[in-house]
């Protein structure tokens, strides 16, 4: 708690002092032009990998970068997800999957996670990621298969965006995109789906991949 409590002073004496009026504007509103879904991953940082100033990304963070189905009684996810369509307006929504997931690998050893059952319990609604993997993706060893399972789950979350009523009535008319990457923790990469070619590609600054037309969701690089 001491080094999280030296960083707070340091942000009140020298960083937002630096960034005051931003500061100022934001205490007015928000209105983020992205909406992005990642993991709960502590090595995760979105803000700072994408290097967005606050305000920017309206974020969403639970374990396996879920995005469950659209459902009535609804969830915090889904709650969440209509907020930034609907309230703040976000043109864009990212899901951003990352090397080295717990998540994905207790998807893959689900046997591991006796003593969590609530772990357990959330990754089912990641089950038709796991099957797409070991019925398709044959042959492959372990690490392999996580890296897999990984964008596939990206794939997965992409589609079940599309069945929340505002995500698809975003998509319709023409006021949403949507974006699958995968952040690589070791080297600080990110590949995107591309919806032209169905394969991931390397994000090199200048080209913007995303995922056209909204069914098309459906092949591992």
């Amino acid at each position: 708690m001491q080094r999280l409590i030296e960083g707070l002073y340091k942000f009140q004496h020298e960083v937002f002092p630096a960034k005051q009026e931003l500061f100022e504007r934001l205490a007015m509103g928000q209105q983020p032009s992205t909406l992005f879904v990642t993991c709960a991953d502590s090595r995760v940082v979105p803000d700072l990998f994408t290097q967005a100033e606050p305000g920017e990304l309206f974020v969403v963070r639970n374990a396996g970068n879920i995005v469950p189905p659209y459902m009535r009684p609804s969830g915090g996810v889904t709650a969440t997800i209509e907020f930034a369509v609907v309230a703040l307006g976000v043109r864009h929504i990212v899901v951003c999957g990352h090397t080295d997931c717990g998540a994905m690998k207790g998807l893959l050893h689900s046997e591991r996670l006796t003593t969590m059952p609530a772990v357990a319990s959330w990754l089912m609604q990641a089950e038709a990621t796991r099957r797409v993997v070991l019925d398709n993706c044959v042959g492959l060893d372990e690490a392999q298969t996580i890296d897999a399972l990984i964008r596939e789950n990206v794939l997965v979350q992409l589609r079940n965006l599309q069945t929340h009523p505002s995500v698809a009535s975003g998509l319709a008319g023409g006021s949403l995109s949507l974006y699958g990457w995968v952040y690589d923790i070791g080297s600080g990469e990110v590949d995107a789906f591309d919806g032209e070619s169905q394969t991931f590609v390397r994000l090199d600054g200048k080209r913007v991949p995303h995922v056209t037309p909204p069914g098309r969701i459906r092949k591992l690089s």
